[in-house]
């Protein structure tokens, strides 16, 4: 079913969301700063509410089935953004980024997001249009993927691995100093010109930026076909994730039971599409490439009760365990849930303590 959206509302809705980062992106460059968490509060909340203001305008224009479809879809993107955050963590730590300009870092990274994005939304919504058995496919890849999350192992380590690599075959086709030049990607040294290390961190958050993308797109296509909805979902959940960054700062490594949570999630959209694609199956070796009648289609708001509760219930069971363990005095140290994360044990790690201008990435040599 096509979106019933006048055009001129998608449209002018794209136009707003596009001025509205432009003006994000051109404040940081003005003025880069650790914002306080007042700030980061303000701003959050802000994206909050016209995240909300939006869908109520879908409810007004269109339908409330497709303000449900976004609500859904713009939670289950930020609960997996919220999840994209360990992974930032750890790569501002690993190349020692200077807190002031960690801003930059991510904003420069949610664009990279946005763009990669945009791309696997276009080849998602035309390969569903011409191939309705890829909801098998979408359906499997998820529930892997929630088997997988709720089971790290050592997913942040290979993540490591894989910037490493990338840091080896830039130094082999580019020049890159050992210092930092601010949030300079170009500098001098001796004379000469070369790129800063920010580089590195630039394609490190790109690839990982592409990971997450290939697990994302995936799991909102499963609660709406609509592009719209789907990029306008994605734009929402990462318009506030700087903030975010900023704003939860140590509180990410007490989510201890986060993973858990958006591993449920993931689970139960996986089952959904499978569910769908058996309603409308058409594959000959399935019975006959006739329809499963008896397989449920789930709705939207069951869909988004779902996603709610398993946040609500991920949260609110780890602020408990960490608020038990501090109580009992067995707290575990910050170490030991970094360690179990794979991230470091808060966000304000040596790159708060690291001189703007003369900054040697560890990962760097």
């Amino acid at each position: 079913m096509d979106l019933q959206l006048p055009l001129w509302f998608e449209i002018g809705s794209l136009i707003v969301l596009t001025l509205i980062l432009v003006g994000d992106l051109l404040l940081i460059l003005k003025r880069p700063h650790i914002p306080s968490t007042r700030e980061s509060t303000l701003w959050v909340v802000f994206y909050v509410t016209l995240a909300l203001l939006f869908a109520g305008l879908m409810w007004v224009f269109s339908t409330p089935e497709y303000a449900g479809q976004f609500i859904a879809g713009w939670l289950t993107e930020y609960s997996l953004s919220i999840d994209n955050l360990f992974v930032f963590v750890l790569i501002m730590s690993q190349f020692a980024v200077p807190r002031r300009y960690q801003q930059e870092v991510l904003m420069v990274g949610i664009i990279i997001a946005l763009i990669l994005r945009g791309a696997f939304i276009l080849v998602g919504a035309a390969v569903i249009e011409n191939f309705s058995p890829i909801f098998y496919l979408f359906g499997a890849f998820l529930v892997w993927t929630a088997w997988r999350q709720a089971f790290p192992g050592g997913d942040h380590d290979d993540d490591v691995k894989r910037e490493n690599f990338i840091v080896r075959m830039l130094r082999r086709t580019i020049d890159i100093s050992d210092h930092y030049d601010g949030a300079k990607l170009r500098t001098v040294v001796e004379g000469k010109k070369m790129w800063t290390p920010m580089i590195i961190v630039f394609a490190a958050i790109g690839v990982t930026d592409l990971l997450f993308a290939i697990d994302s797109i995936p799991a909102i296509f499963g609660i709406t076909t609509s592009p719209f909805i789907v990029f306008t979902a994605n734009i929402f959940a990462l318009m506030g994730l700087r903030q975010l960054y900023f704003l939860l700062g140590d509180l990410l490594d007490r989510l201890r039971y986060l993973h858990y949570g958006i591993a449920f999630i993931l689970a139960f959209i996986g089952l959904k599409l499978i569910f769908h694609a058996m309603h409308v199956n058409e594959l000959p070796f399935i019975n006959n490439g006739e329809h499963i009648e008896w397989a449920p289609e789930i709705s939207t708001w069951m869909s988004l009760a779902v996603i709610v509760l398993s946040m609500v219930v991920a949260t609110v069971a780890s602020l408990v365990a960490s608020a038990r363990d501090k109580r009992s005095g067995t707290v575990a140290s910050a170490e030991a849930v970094a360690e179990e994360k794979g991230t470091p044990s808060t966000v304000d790690d040596t790159s708060s303590t690291v001189d703007d201008t003369s900054s040697t990435p560890p990962a760097a040599h």
